[in-house]
């Protein structure tokens, strides 16, 4: 197993701007996000502090002065008891491994088919908000793939060190199991995070706001913030999706029943790990987890690189989380509307507590 502090180590050293505020949690230095209707305001409260500004859509970015010696979390405490929508730009992670993960890498596995795509009353598109999609036979030919192949590739070896990146392949194993339960689903892909697994809220909230119309989005990805709240800029982006739309999003793997965001927030589905029938060693619980699906030794597309040659197994909460979006999307697509397909999911089995709906798959 990875010595975790070597990993951070490693973390901090390629992404210079990190601060880690405490275990498990960091954050971009000196980053402050803010809700656009409460930016002249959040400014004259730090009229001394913030140097620069980056802005929209819906979200800003200022930048502090690293002379001013604030801290940032000290300043969105201040801002938010002031009614104002302010955060930090907390680090976001892809959750096969963290802190207390599995410290699971994928797996070569042999060529699987697809499901045969049965009929369907409506189209349903899956929003997979992750590192990215690459070509793979189950879905090349498609038209939704061509039409975003370009701007969604996976970045495979960003180091240059010629090994897979530590999380290189992670969107396209995603959406790989979104299919293998619902194979009519069309997926929609956007890269936020990199291929070693790191994002950050901003880009998260870019995505959410930028998608436009879709059923469900899967989110396997998210962190512990620095005060165990929401964001309330996540939290708004989320919301934004309006009703229509569902959200799932994995519970994380830091095997603790601390909240994890964004799946610990109200209008999303959080998802645990299984392993077999008990809850994966690795994965996160409690009273915020809303299901549960198998998430160890996970069977799904995959990139080619090196060993590889386009499949592979893996675990981790992230991939329990698109199992439960592909029940639901298949119920979707039989007809039933969104909100009522997830209604349905989450009560086809038994609740186990901290780990919610068992879903049978």
């Amino acid at each position: 197993m990875p010595d975790p502090g070597a990993r951070l180590q490693r973390l901090l050293s390629r992404h210079e701007d990190a601060r880690l505020v405490e275990p498990g949690t960091l954050l971009r230095r000196d980053q402050l996000l803010v809700a656009d209707r409460d930016l002249p305001r959040v400014e004259e409260l730090l009229r001394h502090w913030w140097r620069s500004r980056e802005a929209g859509p819906g979200v800003t970015r200022l930048r502090l002065a690293p002379s001013a010696g604030v801290d940032v979390c000290e300043v969105s405490l201040l801002a938010r008891a002031r009614g104002l929508s302010a955060g930090p730009n907390h680090l976001v992670h892809g959750q096969p491994m963290w802190w207390a993960g599995p410290a699971d890498r994928p797996r070569p596995a042999r060529a699987v088919l697809l499901p045969r795509r049965g009929p369907v009353r409506r189209e349903v598109t899956v929003a997979v908000l992750d590192t990215g999609l690459d070509p793979h036979p189950w879905y090349s030919a498609s038209d939704w793939f061509a039409g975003q192949r370009a701007s969604v590739g996976e970045m495979l070896d960003a180091d240059l060190d010629y090994a897979l990146d530590a999380q290189a392949g992670h969107g396209t194993f995603v959406a790989g199991v979104v299919l293998r339960h619902a194979p009519s689903a069309r997926i929609l892909a956007r890269r936020v995070i990199g291929g070693d697994g790191v994002g950050d809220e901003l880009t998260l909230i870019r995505a959410l706001r930028g998608l436009g119309r879709v059923d469900l989005v899967n989110i396997s990805l998210g962190c512990h913030t620095f005060d165990d709240r929401p964001s309330p800029l996540v939290e708004e982006a989320v919301n934004a999706l309006g009703p229509d739309t569902v959200v799932v999003a994995c519970a994380g793997n830091t095997a603790a029943d601390r909240p994890f965001w964004p799946a610990a927030l109200p209008g999303v589905i959080a998802v645990a790990a299984l392993d077999g029938e008990e809850r994966a060693w690795f994965s996160n619980h409690g009273p915020w987890v809303d299901a549960c699906a198998p998430g160890v030794a996970v069977h799904s597309s995959f990139v080619r690189f090196g060993e590889f040659d386009g499949y592979a197994r893996w675990s981790g909460t992230s991939f329990a989380a698109p199992a439960v979006t592909g029940a639901i999307a298949v119920r979707a697509a039989a007809g039933e509307d969104n909100a009522g397909a997830a209604e349905a999911v989450l009560a086809s089995g038994p609740v186990r507590p901290g780990l919610g709906t068992i879903i049978a798959i």
